[in-house]
């Protein structure tokens, strides 16, 4: 690894393609690092937020076979913003067709806020194909944390959750995520860009505990925005598919599994409070709260404890 950084040198993909997945949907994915290394799978967060060529960085790629794809509707993934045909239990049934097509028994699973809830619903579905987890930034879907993303961050950010709130007609502000809801999925181009991007500039402005100007103007980008501002709203709106709290219910399908989740402590999109029920629900799974971070990431306490827990694991040791 790179002395000078957290993260391992960029590398290029081995191969990648597009997989159709039905007759709407046409997933982007890619392999790096050793063609016959232990799989690991990437899981993005949002939904809608894509891969990105410095998410391959975060395993060593003389030990892992490294695969990454874009979700339903995001990324490289085609339609962009696709809400349609576009649930969880399809997402997993994309994993599955992926995992199908490269001819992989079985893979450690990686995924961070979106990511993370992803990679414990597809767990909980086929514990048999996973090995092991490594979890960020943990997001359970709840009617509470939809409510805290939505409404509870202003106590933290009221500026950001101003200029979010005020792009919405005083009338509509009782229910912000309906008010977006209906802007977000209209058929006028000018009305949902303009909604998805104020939604996505709302959480790129509060992803670091300290302010990132160029992930801010990322997440403004039209090619960033419309897909996490329509996904995260199509799945917030519903729950992302599952009943409220499945995920933690349901734990038992994979608490024989080796896992670490990784916790920034300031992380005011998906608050502590998550990660701590999940490692209460799994008590076996190591557990490190970062004292001085807040939800990306690319923060770099979190991106040494994400590194060391791969490096681990790729040299056979028990996650601490």
């Amino acid at each position: 690894m790179n002395d000078n950084a957290i993260l391992f040198p960029p590398i290029e993909p081995n191969r990648s393609g597009m997989l159709a997945v039905d007759e709407l949907h046409t997933l982007y994915w890619e392999e790096c690092g050793n063609p016959n290394g232990q799989p690991v799978l990437y899981l993005h967060g949002g939904p809608g937020a894509g891969s990105s060529p410095l998410q391959r960085r975060f395993f060593d790629p003389a030990h892992y076979r490294i695969v990454l794809f874009d979700q339903r509707g995001a990324g490289k993934s085609t339609p962009l913003g696709e809400y349609r045909q576009n649930t969880t239990q399809l997402l997993i049934e994309d994993i599955e067709k992926l995992r199908v097509m490269l001819g992989i028994e079985q893979w450690l699973i990686f995924g961070g806020s979106w990511g993370s809830t992803l990679a414990l619903a597809y767990g909980e579905a086929h514990p048999e194909r996973c090995r092991g987890f490594v979890l960020r930034g943990i997001f359970l879907c709840t009617k509470a944390e939809v409510e805290w993303f939505v409404n509870g961050m202003k106590f933290f950010y009221p500026e950001i959750h101003a200029a979010f709130a005020n792009a919405i007609p005083e009338a509509e502000r009782g229910d912000l995520l309906h008010a977006y809801v209906s802007r977000l999925f209209c058929d006028d181009p000018a009305v949902y860009t303009e909604a998805a991007r104020n939604w996505s500039r709302y959480e790129g402005s509060c992803l670091f505990l300290k302010p990132q100007p160029e992930a801010i103007a990322s997440f403004e980008s039209d090619a960033v925005s419309l897909g996490i501002g329509r996904l995260e709203a199509h799945y917030m709106r519903n729950g992302a598919f599952i009943e409220d709290d499945a995920l933690i219910r349901n734990i038992g399908a994979i608490r024989h599994l080796p896992a670490v989740i990784v916790q920034g402590r300031y992380d005011v999109i998906c608050p502590p409070v998550s990660a701590y029920r999940l490692h209460q629900a799994w008590p076996e799974a190591a557990f490190h709260m970062i004292g001085d971070a807040g939800h990306s990431s690319m923060e770099p306490g979190i991106t040494a404890a994400l590194v060391r827990a791969l490096n681990q694991f790729a040299a056979g040791q028990a996650f601490d």
